[in-house]
């Protein structure tokens, strides 16, 4: 709670100096999740606590470059309904991950992670709206936002580019649909 408490100063610094969305990264939530049940949730509360701007935590499987097996679905997702985040970044691409669990998130702004950091491909935006699409059946359009799957800090800088104007693309894709 210590922890938490710290972090609350830091959002609050962070939005003071003028920022328009904090982003928290969770891995810990995915990893443990038990012990996630037992008391996550109410760290998360106190870390959130009195902050007013818009704020987005990342349930996080780890990066690419160091963690390569990836279940297909989280062990601690919908609890985070009841946080008081606005947004929550989940990873999609690199795990396939089944995304009819975040119908259960509709109170929510999802930020779909549609780029695999796990390849140095760069994806077509066609493969990147593939995989939004996946999460429209679950959400309305307006609710999500596209991301990364994670951090992209072990991507070649041309690799990241690449795929970061791929995923601008699919979103004009994407708005042009809906």
């Amino acid at each position: 709670m210590d922890y938490a408490a710290a972090v609350n100063e830091e959002i609050r610094d962070l939005f003071a100096a003028g920022a328009d969305i904090v982003q928290i990264d969770e891995p810990y939530l995915q990893a443990r999740p038990d012990k996630a049940r037992a008391f996550g949730l109410r760290v998360l509360e106190r870390a959130l606590d009195g902050i007013t701007g818009t704020t987005a935590v990342h349930v996080c499987f780890g990066y690419a470059a160091i963690i390569h097996e990836r279940p297909s679905g989280y062990s601690f997702l919908p609890e985070l309904a009841a946080c008081a985040c606005k947004q929550i970044s989940v990873e999609t691409a690199q795990s396939k991950l089944d995304t009819s669990v975040l119908a259960q998130l509709a109170s929510k702004q999802i930020m779909v992670g549609c780029l695999d950091l796990s390849d140095h491909t760069v994806e077509t935006p066609e493969v990147i709206v593939e995989r939004i699409r996946r999460a429209l059946v679950h959400l309305p359009p307006e609710a999500i936002i596209l991301a990364p799957d994670c951090g992209m800090k072990y991507l070649p800088r041309d690799v990241a580019t690449g795929k970061l104007a791929a995923m601008v693309e699919a979103a004009r894709i994407l708005r042009a649909a809906h």
